[in-house]
């Protein structure tokens, strides 16, 4: 990092956060609170952007929430394929909305700029590329894919159409993440060795066990269309409603929840992606059926690179734990650590430091009482936090899904980072199916 990098750096954290910061033996006993997360306020809001919905489930519906709390965006048409969430949108949304069962109706619509795809993972290359034929902009649900054979047509889908299409994993828009790329790249931990993250999870509808109605039935799911790209089967609530438990249709804990820390992870390395995968796990605790493990651990190697050094990378998820919290993404580096969380970075700079093992606890006394040795001081921690107010990183990914409709420009998740996310948390699924390594191009985007 150069000098005139270095000072930039210092500018922008503030005085008595960058010193702080870069100056860990000075400063190493205390601890800096550090308030200036902050979002600018968006332009081009006054022109107004309809929208659609196809499906209007627990996260489409969440979604929708979010864009309509953005300025001048009007939520025009539904597609779902049960009765009771067609109903619910009409009590949430307007008792004008356009309801239907089929999509290609929505997409056939001339006043509609924009879809929503909160399907489950099967359906989204379907759906995404027929939308981007159509000529609609698209934000898709996380992963973007059910399989790695479906993102190369995405992509090129993506490509011929000239729209935006933006992939939903929000966390990675977030104040956190721009702040630890910022940070990163500053060298606030020197060179990255390594990364984790961590998922858990401890409710019922948390580990997919989403209520069932009671009205469900072939009279009001439309079974036939759900199952018309998959194979055909008798008509099964489960795997309609719980959908994401069973292989045909959704992706397993890689695909709902790796591929967020993959998001996240990539977007602050500017990396697009391992390129040895493994992963075990199992199924623990849910015995209700499910095809896929409750408890899945991944270990991923990242070659060396323009963008950094050669790293490695662990992830761990679990459905059971009710102790551990939910979210958790941590760089390390020769110099320091980061925690990053959505609202929150905390930089931790390598100044000694303390430890909890009675082996080091011991060792760390025998040190102290030298009389040449200097008292080991705790290692600097600064504390970013988002803004008062912030509205979150839901909110800011669509913030940048319509800015770029509106102003013609870019998003942070595009097809192309999008399939680099995904592609390595499916890769663990075949890792665990088939108990080995596997290989992938990150660069070429296939198999290796």
């Amino acid at each position: 990092m150069i000098k005139k990098d270095r000072r930039s750096f210092i500018k922008k954290l503030g005085i008595a956060g960058a010193t702080a910061a870069v100056l860990p033996s000075t400063f190493a006993a205390e601890t800096k609170h550090v308030n200036i997360l902050s979002r600018q306020l968006l332009a081009g809001e006054n022109k107004v952007l309809k929208i659609a919905l196809i499906g209007a489930g627990g996260m489409g519906s969440a979604d929708t929430n979010t864009a309509l709390k953005h300025k001048n965006i009007e939520l025009v048409a539904v597609c779902d394929l049960y009765d009771g969430r067609l109903d619910d949108a009409k009590n949430k949304w307007g008792s004008d909305l356009y309801l239907t069962k089929n999509y290609q109706d929505v997409l056939k619509r001339s006043d509609i700029d924009a879809v929503i795809i909160g399907t489950p993972d099967f359906w989204h290359k379907k759906i995404s590329i027929d939308a981007l034929n159509a000529g609609k902009h698209v934000y898709c649900e996380k992963p973007m894919i059910h399989n790695i054979d479906e993102g190369q047509d995405i992509i090129k889908a993506w490509k011929k159409s000239g729209k935006i299409m933006m992939v939903g994993s929000q966390g990675m828009s977030s104040l956190g993440n721009e702040k630890a790329k910022e940070l990163l790249a500053a060298g606030a931990i020197g060179e990255l060795n390594y990364a984790e993250g961590f998922w858990a999870r401890n409710s019922a509808i948390g580990a997919w066990q989403y209520p069932i109605p009671q009205d469900a039935s072939t009279e009001t799911v439309d079974w036939q269309k759900y199952i018309s790209i998959s194979e055909d089967r008798q008509f099964d609530p489960l795997r309609f409603f719980r959908w994401r438990n069973y292989q045909d249709y959704g992706t397993g804990m890689a695909g709902d929840l790796f591929v967020h820390l993959f998001s996240s992870l990539h977007f602050i390395t500017n990396s697009i992606g391992p390129n040895k995968i493994a992963a075990t796990g199992g199924l623990r605790y849910w015995e209700d059926g499910r095809e896929v493990p409750d408890v899945l651990l991944g270990m991923f190697d990242y070659p060396d690179s323009k963008q950094h050094p050669a790293f490695n990378l662990s992830l761990r998820c679990n459905f059971v734990d009710g102790t551990s919290g939910s979210t958790y993404l941590k760089l390390v580096g020769s110099k320091g650590s980061m925690d990053v969380e959505w609202d929150r970075v905390t930089l931790k700079r390598n100044a000694g430091g303390e430890s909890d093992d009675p082996f080091f606890a011991e060792k760390a006394k025998e040190e102290s009482s030298r009389p040449d040795r200097k008292k080991m001081t705790p290692p600097l921690k600064t504390i970013y936090d988002a803004q008062d107010g912030y509205k979150g990183a839901h909110y800011d990914h669509f913030a940048n899904f319509f800015t770029a409709i509106r102003d013609n420009g870019s998003v942070a998740e595009d097809p192309i980072f999008g399939f680099r996310a995904a592609a390595p948390a499916l890769l663990c699924n075949e890792s665990y199916k088939k108990n080995e390594f596997i290989e992938w191009d990150p660069k070429n985007m296939k198999m290796a």
